[in-house]
C-alpha cells in the first residue's frame, strides 16, 4: 500500500496581508504531478484544507479543482477536517461524494470513519478522526471519564477493531507528543496553552501509521509510524531556513517506510539583516520572494520599506534592530514628566528608540516645533 500523506494546506491564507492563494495552486499543482509519478494507492489529507472557517471563494475553488483532478486519477482522497476548518461545511454531501472516492470526516462522531483498501497482502482499513475537542468527545462518549484532549482521544479511538492480519492507518488533526521528546513548532500555528491539549503518542499504539496534522513542521513523534506531514507551505519567518515536503507512505506486509518528497515553491520565504544601503548592494537583481527585512542602521532612514521593494516588491516585514541605548538609561515610564520640559522629554524618547542623542541640526527642529505648538496653544 502506498500513499501520500500532507495535511495544513490552509487555502486562503494571508501572511502579513499578503494573499497566499497564488502561490498555493502552484504548490497544489506540484503535488498533483507528484501524484502522477508516483501512482499512490490513496492520498491523506489530515485536517486544515482552510485557514478559515468560512473560506474566501478563490479558496472554496482551489480546493474543489485540486480534489477533481485527484479523483480523475482513479486515487481515493481520505481527509479529516482540522481546527481551522468548519467541520460542517467539509461534511456537506458525505455520502455522494464516498461514492466518487472522496472520503471526508467533517464532525466528530461517536463512532470514527472507516474507508477499507485492499491491496497485495490484504486490507489496510483508514480511520479518519476529525479534530477532537474535550468537551466535545465528552457528550459523544458520556461513559468515559474524558478530562483533557489525551483522554478524549483515547475514547475516541477506543472502539476501533484490532482484527488479526488487518494493518490500520489513522489520520488525526491533533497535538501529539512523546515523552523525552519536543516537537518543533512554528510562529504560524495557533499556539495552545499549558499541557492538556497534547495527546501522548502510545495512545496509538494500536496504529501501523498515524498521519498527524496541526504543526506545520514535518517530523516523526515517538515513532518513525507516527508522522506530521507539515504544511506544504512556509506561513511564517520561523520557518524560512527549512524545506517543505509531503510524505510518501509505503506499507508491506510488516513494515512501513515513510520518505520526504521535497515541494519548491512559487516564492522562496527569506530573512534580511543588515544596513539598508549594504542589503540594497547585495541585491543583483529584483526578487519575488517574501523578505523579512530586519534593518541594523542606529541613523534615521527615509522611506526604507519603498527603497527596499524597489528590488524586494514581497517585503512582508521590516524591522529595526537599534543598539541598547546608553547604560543606566531610565525606562521612559520611570520619568517625572512634570518635572522635564517638552524638549527634555522629547530627547529621553529618541535617545531610548534610537539608541543615540539628537544632534544639532535635529534638535533645532524640535525646538523650533515645541515653539509654535506653546504659541498655537497661547
Amino acid at each position: 500500500m502506498r500513499f501520500l500523506h500532507l495535511s495544513d494546506l490552509h487555502l486562503g491564507k494571508r501572511v502579513h496581508g499578503f494573499s497566499m492563494i497564488e502561490d498555493q495552486a502552484h504548490v497544489l499543482h506540484e503535488i498533483e504531478e507528484i501524484a502522477k509519478s508516483v501512482t499512490p494507492d490513496a492520498v491523506l489529507i489530515a485536517g486544515d484544507l482552510y485557514d478559515k472557517g468560512v473560506p474566501p471563494t478563490e479558496a472554496v475553488g482551489l480546493l474543489d479543482g485540486f480534489l477533481t483532478r485527484l479523483l480523475s486519477l482513479k486515487i481515493p482522497v481520505l481527509v479529516t477536517s482540522g481546527n481551522h476548518d468548519s467541520p460542517e461545511r467539509l461534511s456537506f454531501a458525505g455520502d455522494i461524494l464516498d461514492a466518487s472516492g472522496l472520503y471526508i470526516a467533517g464532525v466528530l462522531q461517536s463512532k470514527v470513519k472507516c474507508v477499507r483498501l485492499t491491496d497485495a497482502w490484504g486490507p489496510v482499513e483508514f480511520y479518519l478522526l476529525p479534530f477532537v475537542k474535550a468537551a466535545k468527545a465528552a457528550a459523544l462518549h458520556p461513559q468515559a471519564d474524558i478530562e483533557n484532549c489525551d483522554d478524549a482521544v483515547r475514547a475516541m479511538i477506543a472502539d476501533i477493531p484490532r482484527e488479526a492480519g488487518v494493518r490500520r492507518v489513522l489520520l488525526a488533526h491533533q497535538l501529539v507528543a512523546a515523552p523525552g521528546e519536543q516537537v518543533e513548532r512554528c510562529d504560524s500555528e495557533t499556539l495552545q496553552l499549558g499541557g492538556t491539549d497534547a495527546v501522548l503518542a502510545d495512545a496509538f499504539d494500536a496504529f501501523d501509521y498515524v498521519a498527524l496534522g496541526h504543526l506545520h513542521r514535518a517530523q516523526r513523534v515517538g515513532r518513525d509510524g507516527i508522522r506530521y506531514a507539515g504544511s506544504p507551505l512556509k506561513y511564517s519567518f520561523s520557518e524560512a531556513r527549512g524545506a517543505k515536503s509531503i510524505t510518501l507512505v509505503e506499507m508491506d506486509e510488516n513494515c512501513v517506510h515513510a520518505k520526504l518528497l521535497p515541494l519548491s515553491p512559487l516564492r522562496e520565504m527569506r530573512e534580511l539583516r543588515g544596513r539598508l544601503d549594504d542589503l540594497l548592494k547585495a541585491a543583483q537583481e529584483e526578487s519575488d520572494d517574501y523578505v523579512r527585512a530586519v534593518l541594523t542602521d542606529q541613523e534615521p532612514l527615509y522611506d526604507a520599506i519603498g527603497r527596499l521593494r524597489r528590488v524586494y516588491p514581497n517585503v512582508m516585514s521590516l524591522e529595526f534592530e537599534r543598539e541598547a541605548a546608553l547604560e543606566g538609561q531610565k525606562a521612559l515610564h520611570q520619568v517625572d514628566v512634570r518635572s522635564r520640559t517638552p524638549m527634555e522629554l522629547f530627547e529621553d524618547f529618541y535617545l531610548h528608540q534610537a539608541g543615540m542623542e539628537l544632534d544639532d541640526a535635529a534638535r533645532a527642529v524640535v525646538q523650533e516645533a515645541v515653539r509654535r505648538a506653546r504659541e498655537g496653544l497661547a
